[in-house]
């Protein structure tokens, strides 16, 4: 796992986060940085999937899969 984040700065203003596959240890920072870009950011959000990385992660006592 790379553990990477790459911001982009579209044309329009659009703030682009990609990243590959993110070690459990580092996942909960990552989920933290991307609210907190979120929260300042305001507007809408959209969470599009990369094809062939499954999601599976634990918060805690919660688990979820997408």
């Amino acid at each position: 796992m790379s553990d990477k984040i790459k911001i982009s700065i579209l044309e329009d203003g659009t703030i682009k986060v990609e990243t590959d596959a993110i070690s459990p240890a580092a996942h909960m920072s990552a989920d933290g940085f991307l609210k907190h870009i979120q929260k300042l950011a305001g507007g809408d959000t959209q969470t599009e999937e990369k094809k062939g990385i499954k999601h599976t992660h634990e918060h805690g006592t919660l688990v979820h899969s997408h």
